[in-house]
């Protein structure tokens, strides 16, 4: 594996690439990798000749008072893992690459109404930053597939909307949920937590279920699902800033049962904040 920290040094490579005809996967990253991250790699691997990771904690998608400084930062064993899991190019740019004008002075990407909701309303200006450094590392990487993990739903339905959009000519894969033996799906914020928090986080993927098994098998509306969802979690000692059912295809209200749905749940544990998604679909196991 090969590791490079400058944008002309990655150009140099992929355009070898490009050259040779070789297809190029790409798994964007914020480094701290774990079991997730890695399976994320093995389906790039599938669908192309030559993989790209990058690792960049990118300052634009922490808001005021959230975790940019003290989010894991894990380069060494980083890169001891994407070697060991056939990763061929290891891109860790630097902020001042990135943002040669600084976080606010440089353009930006929006996608509107995707990015205002559930995570976008709590954390304004979160998906703008997210748009904004991966549609840079698509013009940097030029990939023709690129993986993304499912356990950020919207994030995904955000990146596949601007590539629509823009015009970006990469198939982006979805990534299953990688998940603990409880359930609790994989997240570097785990960290985050002692052994009883732990435990009780096992509570989302629970209540996911529960939310899925009454969506298909009762004729309870909606809104009353949503609502015992919540206080499910709320009885297991967490903090829900949600726990909605919503359209799979773009995060709208739901009009019944007629379409494939989403539940999705971001709650707190002291002062860790997780967020999880089950599908909600007869044909979805």
């Amino acid at each position: 594996m090969k590791t490079v920290t400058r944008i002309a040094e990655l150009r140099t490579l992929v355009d070898g690439f490009a050259r040779e005809g070789r297809r190029i996967g790409f798994v964007p990253t914020m480094g701290n990798l774990h079991a997730g991250h890695h399976s994320l790699l093995a389906l790039a691997r599938e669908r192309a000749d030559v993989v790209v990771a990058s690792v960049f904690v990118n300052p634009a998608q922490f808001g005021p008072g959230e975790d940019f400084a003290r989010y894991p930062r894990t380069p060494e064993a980083d890169a001891s893992g994407l070697a060991a899991q056939g990763c061929d190019v290891l891109f860790m740019p630097s902020a001042q690459d990135m943002y040669p004008d600084g976080v606010e002075g440089g353009v930006r990407v929006v996608v509107p109404g995707l990015s205002d909701v559930l995570e976008g309303a709590i954390r304004p200006g979160h998906f703008d930053g997210v748009a904004t450094v991966v549609a840079k590392l698509f013009n940097m990487v030029r990939p023709q597939v690129a993986v993304f993990g499912q356990k950020d739903y919207q994030q995904l339905l955000v990146i596949r909307r601007m590539v629509r959009d823009l015009a970006f000519p990469i198939d982006v894969v979805a990534a299953p949920i990688v998940r603990e033996a409880s359930g609790l799906a994989m997240s570097s914020r785990n960290q985050y937590l002692d052994a009883d928090q732990r435990e009780r986080a096992a509570a989302i993927h629970a209540t996911l279920e529960w939310m899925r098994e009454w969506v298909l098998h009762s004729q309870q509306p909606l809104g009353e699902i949503e609502a015992q969802a919540a206080a499910m979690l709320e009885q297991a000692g967490l903090q829900p800033d949600y726990a909605v059912l919503r359209r799979a295809s773009d995060l709208g209200a739901p009009d019944g049962r007629r379409e494939p749905l989403v539940a999705l749940v971001a709650a707190r544990l002291g002062g860790t904040r997780l967020i999880d998604n089950r599908l909600v679909e007869k044909n979805d196991r």
